[in-house]
């Protein structure tokens, strides 16, 4: 059975830079507000992460891209964020005025943030879930 196969019709899976410090508190950051606990999350150096990122284009060793599958579809990039946000519900909603500015200019600036990420924000050790945590990750 695949990771996505796996997920209730309501979650939904997000990609994320196990090693990178501003992956790692996006994540955190999630945990912390995802009150209906729809988003499970797969790191990128994990099997699940690893296939996943290769299932839908995107280069497992050196992804620039942020991955959220959810409704049967891959959403990258800011588009992806968009949607992660707006599904917290409450006045997270407010982060779909994100269409306002044109994609390409909101991709270009995330792209760059992604492949800056190491260097502004640092790396750490791969992100270990908790006990209370550990059934929202694929691996």
């Amino acid at each position: 059975m695949s990771p996505e196969a796996g997920a209730a019709v309501d979650e939904a899976v997000i990609v994320f830079d196990g090693a990178c410090v501003l992956c790692n508190g996006w994540v955190d950051f999630l945990l912390r507000r995802d009150r209906r606990q729809r988003y499970r999350f797969a790191a990128m150096q994990g099997t699940a992460g690893r296939a996943l990122l290769a299932r839908h284009g995107l280069d497992p060793d050196d992804p620039a891209s942020f991955l959220l599958l959810e409704d049967a579809r891959a959403w990258t990039d800011t588009d992806g964020i968009r949607r992660v946000l707006t599904g917290l519900g409450g006045a997270w909603t407010l982060a779909h005025l994100m269409v306002l500015v044109p994609r390409p200019v909101r991709d270009a600036l995330y792209r760059r943030l992604a492949r800056n990420r190491y260097r502004w924000f640092g790396t750490t050790a791969c992100r270990m879930p908790d006990d209370a945590e550990r059934a929202r990750f694929l691996d």
